[in-house]
Formats: structure tokens, sequence, C-alpha cells
């Protein structure tokens, strides 16, 4: 990604959570990616992590309506994603969407703290305050359905070297970075705080 991209998505969200009054942490670690896919308008999310402790992890994320996390899935982290601010879109699978094999009809999740049987990846709207809460192994991809979204995630203890499985195998966690402009923020793939 082009430094100015990453500078212009900084100030996108750093504005829609000033908006919202969503109040930062001193020295908050920023994280903005395009999955290593190049095309950030299709694919791209901001976050920033406000706790990462050995037992628990919670990050506020920021997109933009067009705006995918690309279909993947976590072998042992837990984690509720909120609709902080907006609308979200969830799809869900049991199973590798692409496996071959048959899925079911339906996958079952926690909604707002209750299990619900939906249509295996059927779009299925989170208004501002819900949430859904997504077990390991199973695979889920979001985006927007509003104009700019503001999402919560709180998990247990994230790791996204080795605990982020992507279904297409070109989607890389960290952007490559071209510098065209002096830095907005540090990012945490730079070692920032």
């Amino acid at each position: 990604m082009k430094r100015s991209a990453l500078n212009r998505a900084y100030r996108d969200a750093l504005s829609c959570f000033t908006l919202h009054h969503w109040a930062l942490p001193p020295r908050p670690a920023w994280d903005i990616t395009d999955f290593g896919l190049g095309d950030f308008p299709r694919f791209g999310l901001v976050l920033v992590n406000l706790a990462a402790e050995p037992e628990y992890c919670e990050k506020l994320m920021y997109a933009r309506r067009g705006q995918a996390t690309p279909c993947h899935k976590h072998a042992r982290k837990k984690e509720d994603i909120i609709c902080r601010v907006g609308e979200l879109t969830i799809l869900l699978w049991p199973d590798r969407p692409d496996h071959g094999a048959a899925l079911p009809p339906a996958v079952t999740a926690a909604f707002d703290g209750r299990p619900r049987s939906v249509p295996t990846g059927k779009p299925v709207a989170l208004p501002a305050g819900s949430r859904v809460t997504l077990t390991p192994g199973l695979w889920h991809e979001f985006f927007p359905s509003s104009e700019e979204c503001i999402i919560g995630e709180v998990s247990t203890a994230n790791d996204d070297l080795h605990d982020n499985f992507f279904l297409n195998p070109a989607v890389g966690r960290f952007p490559a970075i071209d510098e065209d402009e002096p830095p907005a923020v540090r990012l945490l793939s730079e070692g920032a705080p």
C-alpha cells in the first residue's frame, strides 16, 4: 500500500472515531491492512489494538462500504464481533466454504448471547449494538452495509501471525508499504506500541 493511502485511512478512521465519541487510549497501536491484495477500497480494514494481554484482546475497527475482511477462521481464538456504529454484514460457514463437500444449509452461532441458526454463507445484518460470537473453526467474512462502520472485537488472546487462516491463499495479514509520503502514524507491523 502507498503510505499516502495508509495516512488517508488513518485520518478517515480517526475522524469517524472522534465524530462518534470513541476516545482512544494514549499511544494506540494502529494496524491498517489491505490484506496484501493491493485493493484497499475492496479489501481493507483499519484496526486499533486497545488491549493485548495473554488472556484477552480488544480491538476497535473501522471500514467503509465496499471494504470486506476476507473469509477466514481462527484455530484457537474465540471472539465477539460487535457492530458499534452503522450496520455490519457477516457471513458464516461451519466448514471451509470451498472444501468440495456439501455444507449444511444452516450454521448456529450466538447472536447477542443467544444461539441462532442462520443460512450458511448468506448475509446477516448486525445493527449498531449487536454482536456475534465466533468460536474457533467458524469461517467468517464481514463488511459494512452502511457508509461507515465502527466494529468492536473482544477475544481470547490474539495471534495475527499464526492463528489467521484465510480462504484465499494470496491474503497477507500486513501490507507491504510504498513510502510516497511521511507516515502520519507508525503501524503495529512497524513496531509501534
